[in-house]
Parts: C-alpha cells; sequence; structure tokens
C-alpha cells in the first residue's frame, strides 16, 4: 500500500517515535482492490499524542488545521490540499444511543482502539514505517467475505451509537458487503436509536447512501442499501412518510409493486441528480390513501410533504427547492392526454428542470414494472421539443427576440416587465413564428402590456 501513500505521509510516519496507522475505508478500499486517488480520505492512528503528531506534522510540511484534545483529534492539511484526521487510539464509552462518546480513556493497545470502531472491516489497521497491515479483529477475511461485523456484540455496537444504523446500510451500499446475522439483528432491535440523532448526520449518510453507485459503480448500490434500511426498520423512523407506503397495493395493470417498493426501485433506476426527487417522488400517496382512499392530488400533496421533510432534515435550500418542484411535476402527461400546445408551454415553463424532469419521469415508469424501455410520456415531450427546436421557438428567455430594454423602450413599465416577458416566451413556445422582435413588439397591446393592468 506504501506505493500509493503521499510521500509526506511516509514521511511523517518515519519521523514519528510511534508507528503511525493508516485506519478505515481506505484501509478497507484498497484491500477490495481500489486504488487510493486523490479524493481519498485518510485517518490516521497512533499511540502518540496529539502534541507529538503536531510537532511532527509540523516539521514535516502540514498545516495542523485544530486539535481537538477531549478526542485526542488533529485536522491537518498537506501542501497539496489533501486532508488528514489523526485520532490517538483510545477507548470510549457512551451514553445510549448518542453519538458523541460521553467518556474517552487514552490507550497504547490498538486491539482496545479498535474495538471502539463500528465494523471490523473498518478495523485494519496499516503500519506505514512497517509497510505491514496489522488487523487485530480478523477483518481481513471480513472483507475477503465481504461480510459486514460488529467490532463486538452487535447489541452493544448499535446501542452505544444511532448512527452507526445509517452507517451500515450506506457502507453496506458503497461496498457491496452484507450484514450478518447478528449485525442484522442487532440493528433491527436498535432501530428507534435513530431518533437520537441530529437530522443533519441523519441527511448527510442518506446523501451518500443514494449516492453510493459513485463509489464502485454498481447501480445497484442506493436501492440496496434503501433496503437494509427498511430491513433494519429505520427508514421508518427517518421517512415514516414513506414508510407508510409499505403493503399499499397500487393498480396491477401499472404497478408490480407496492407504493414504498416502488419508491426505492425509482431510485434504483434514476440518474445520481434526481435521487432525492426519485426517493420521494410519491411521498403523497400514503399522505393521500389514507385521506380519500384514493391517490389523487398526490403529487401535489407530495410537494407540500417533501418539502416538510427536506425541512426537517436541514437539506440545502437549492436542493430542497428543485426537489419540491419535480415531485409536483413528475406526473404531468403520464396519460399522454395534455395538448400539444400545452406541452410546449410546460416544456418552456420548466426549460431549467426539464432534463431533471424528464429523467424522472424515466425512473418512475421502469420502476412501475422494471421496464427500462422508454417512457411514453418521455417520448412525447421529447418529440414536441425537437420539433420545437426545429422551429425554432424560444425555450428561454435568452432566445426571445426582445428583452426587458426593448420592453422599456416600448413603454412597458418596469414592473411589468419580467411577467409580460414571460408571456410572449408562452406565445412564442406555441406559434415559434413569432419570435420577431417586431411581431412580438406588436403583440403587446393586445397583452396590456403598456396599461399597467
Amino acid at each position: 500500500m506504501t506505493e500509493f501513500l503521499p510521500e509526506n505521509l511516509i514521511k511523517l510516519a518515519d519521523v514519528c517515535q510511534h508507528s503511525l496507522y493508516i485506519v478505515g475505508g481506505s484501509v478497507r478500499d484498497f484491500l477490495l482492490g481500489d486504488m487510493p486517488d486523490g479524493k481519498t480520505d485518510w485517518d490516521l492512528a497512533s499511540p502518540m499524542t496529539e502534541e507529538e503528531l503536531t510537532a511532527n506534522a509540523e516539521a514535516c510540511g502540514f498545516a495542523v488545521k485544530s486539535v481537538y484534545r477531549a478526542t485526542g483529534t488533529v485536522k491537518l492539511e498537506d501542501g497539496c490540499g489533501t486532508q488528514y484526521e489523526f485520532t490517538r487510539f483510545r477507548s470510549d464509552r457512551y451514553v445510549r444511543g448518542i453519538h458523541a462518546p460521553a467518556e474517552i480513556s487514552f490507550t497504547e493497545d490498538i486491539a482496545v482502539d479498535a474495538r471502539r470502531r463500528d465494523f471490523c472491516a473498518n478495523a485494519v489497521y496499516y503500519d506505514i514505517k512497517r509497510h505491514m497491515f496489522v488487523d487485530p479483529l480478523g477483518g481481513i477475511g471480513d472483507i475477503g467475505q465481504r461480510i459486514l461485523r460488529t467490532v463486538a456484540p452487535a447489541e452493544k455496537v448499535f446501542g452505544e451509537d444511532g448512527l452507526r444504523l445509517m452507517r451500515l446500510a450506506r457502507i453496506a451500499a458503497q461496498t457491496g458487503f452484507s450484514p450478518d446475522g447478528e449485525c442484522l439483528a442487532g440493528a433491527k432491535t436498535h432501530a428507534a436509536l435513530i431518533r437520537d440523532i441530529v437530522p443533519e448526520r441523519i441527511f448527510a449518510e442518506l446523501t451518500l447512501l443514494l449516492h453510493a453507485d459513485g463509489k464502485r459503480g454498481d447501480e445497484t448500490a442506493p436501492y440496496r442499501g434503501l433496503c437494509i434500511l427498511k430491513e433494519t426498520g429505520v427508514l421508518k423512523e427517518i421517512l415514516p412518510e414513506l414508510a407508510l407506503g409499505e403493503g399499499m397495493a397500487q393498480r396491477s395493470d401499472f404497478h408490480d409493486h407496492d407504493v414504498l417498493e416502488h419508491s426505492l426501485r425509482c431510485v434504483r433506476y434514476s440518474e445520481p441528480g434526481i435521487r432525492f426527487a426519485a426517493l420521494l417522488h410519491d411521498v403523497g400517496k400514503p399522505f393521500c390513501f389514507l385521506r380519500d382512499g384514493t391517490f389523487h392530488a398526490h403529487p401535489e400533496e407530495g410537494a407540500r410533504i417533501a418539502r416538510e421533510i427536506l425541512t426537517r432534515w436541514k437539506a440545502p435550500k437549492k436542493l430542497t427547492e428543485e426537489t419540491v418542484l419535480l415531485v409536483g411535476l413528475h406526473m404531468r402527461d403520464y396519460n399522454l392526454q395534455m395538448r400539444e400546445s400545452k406541452v410546449r408551454r410546460e416544456l418552456v415553463e420548466n426549460f431549467a428542470l426539464l432534463d431533471k424532469l424528464l429523467a424522472l419521469k424515466q425512473a418512475d415508469f421502469s420502476a412501475c414494472k422494471d421496464d427500462l424501455s422508454p417512457a411514453p410520456c418521455v417520448l412525447k415531450w421529447r418529440g414536441i421539443l425537437q420539433k420545437m427546436k426545429d422551429e425554432g421557438s424560444p425555450l428561454c428567455l435568452s432566445e426571445l427576440a426582445v428583452n426587458g430594454n426593448d420592453l422599456l423602450g416600448a413603454g412597458v413599465p418596469p414592473q411589468r416587465v419580467g411577467d409580460v416577458l414571460r408571456q410572449l416566451l408562452l406565445l412564442c413556445a406555441v406559434d415559434g413564428t413569432l419570435n420577431r422582435r417586431e411581431k412580438l413588439l406588436a403583440r403587446l397591446p393586445a397583452i396590456g402590456a403598456a396599461d399597467g393592468k
């Protein structure tokens, strides 16, 4: 493994009196055959004190970004911007379910340090100076068998830290490993402890899980991770609105799966940029069915519920707004009854999100009966879109033959410029021949553009 390590890290290990180890995901992934790259997270460990580590690191040209003496943690950065996190060998004691340890004891015993971690596959160490792996808990064998086994009895491991419930599903998704029976049983027993974890940490782990296919290129990875969340009962805790759809049947002529399974499969067939929209696109169905006995209005209710969920998770505003819009739009023209003129306006009004909306429509269609053929609605909309392009119809304001200054010069009040531009754009969407400056300016009186109404 040494040949793949940054030179300054090797230099640091050489000058330290104690052995300096790499531990965690980078070692696991190397043993799986994944070579470290510029995006690798380097987790370091050693019995040396943080003072000893920082002194040696600074002498080797590292920048010390932060030091947390209570936990024995030091964050470093080298001259290339690569990040490192060092943690002194220690043993942790937890208050049941709370992520942060309540009491920390430092140690020089690598086996004790290994047992404070989560899974044996993540507790393999690499001694940089001695060029050797150290495996206190048999993690190398677990990596070979592709299993996730807890470093201590599963009851204890999950009972100590509720975030490990999310990590189990996320790591299983990223690696393709399967939890062993005891591990799975322990997660099921302690699923409710995820309630003790702050929403931001849940959202961060779920984001990694939903993009787990980027780790090893396994397109089924996010779906498998979600299935583990479902099997352990964690999904019901973090996403109860959607979990209500388990066992909720749908029309058999359109669907092979219940509402929940369909939603998970929609993620399976979706592109990376729409994973949250895919997961939540039918989140309104359980609510509507329990209220009305039908799924009518589920896109509108789903958009409202999706906003509540993403706000609860403290998701980024841009992701929230985009997901809410996609959930609300995903059923547009699903039955192919929408007139072409209306589709043209829909394409223009939602042009900024059009690629993602069509991708969501395709994933939704594929998830109904595991059918990878082109979705009829997507074919129809793409055909109309191509016709508009061939006609020269503007698809966004920048393609319109007039701009705000033209309208101001024609006497349109400043407060109405935006609305008038939008009206003109929608006119051109239906009839691309109107996209001429003189024709559009001639239309202004007909739409009351200059009267301030």
